[in-house]
């Protein structure tokens, strides 16, 4: 069995304070436009009168867990992939999604909050006003990218950040774990390019889960698959074992 511990995160009541006022700030969920069903159930059980996660009970305390969603066509495997983490006892998940990546999943099979380039837009309106990039990015204490297709990865590598996934990721605090599943075209995943990209990715820090072999959708065979939803799952819990997030008993 797998619980959530305390978690030691210096500035983690201000997090949680931050987030649920990003939240209340912008809007009533039922009157803003374009939210899912998920996000505005999320929206509600942020208000600002929620306790503050460092006054929650260890066992209570969430770990929460950001994942990005690329345009691969491994993106068929979100609602999976979700799923799987949602049965890690204590694990709270929130999805960042780019727009490409929308064309292989249904946001009504992604039983949590999902996030997208429009939210980052409609949540800021003046100076005072939250901005989302930074307010995931104190959110989350883990972040996944899965898949990682090879547009996003060139960006990443480059330090582009035009979009609200790349934004998180250039904004990441280095001291908390990110992982990252390549996932593209076997030719693509063989250009010499790739080798430096994921060689620059592990020189910030970031954690990669190998792409495996095997015949892809396109009907090539050879390296490029992103790695089993389980392979995924299992590395997302000894990264969080390793850092003292999760404790076996």
């Amino acid at each position: 069995m797998i619980l959530i511990q305390g978690h030691t995160l210096g500035q983690e009541c201000n997090l949680g304070q931050d987030l649920r006022l990003m939240l209340h700030r912008a809007g009533s969920a039922d009157s803003k436009p374009g939210l899912s069903s998920s996000q505005k159930a999320t929206r509600c059980h942020m208000e600002p009168g929620a306790p503050c996660p460092a006054a929650i009970p260890s066992m209570e305390r969430k770990f929460h867990v950001l994942v990005g969603v690329t345009g691969s066509v491994a993106a068929l495997k979100l609602p999976l992939l979700v799923s799987k983490l949602l049965d890690i006892p204590g694990l709270e998940v929130t999805v960042v999604t780019t727009e490409r990546a929308k064309h292989f999943y249904s946001p009504q099979d992604v039983p949590v909050t999902l996030y997208s380039d429009a939210d980052e837009w409609e949540m800021w309106k003046r100076r005072s006003d939250p901005v989302l990039h930074i307010d995931l990015r104190r959110w989350a204490d883990l972040m996944l990218v899965a898949p990682l297709d090879a547009n996003t990865l060139g960006k990443v590598a480059s330090g582009i950040c035009d979009n609200l996934l790349t934004c998180v990721i250039r904004a990441w605090d280095l001291s908390k774990p990110l992982l990252f599943c390549p996932a593209m075209n076997t030719a693509m995943w063989e250009h010499p390019l790739t080798a430096q990209q994921v060689g620059q990715l592990k020189a910030f820090g970031y954690v990669e889960i190998p792409c495996v072999s095997k015949k892809l959708v396109c009907g090539d065979q050879g390296l490029g698959a992103m790695a089993e939803v389980e392979t995924i799952v299992g590395k997302v819990k000894e990264v969080l074992f390793q850092s003292g997030g999760i404790q076996r008993s």
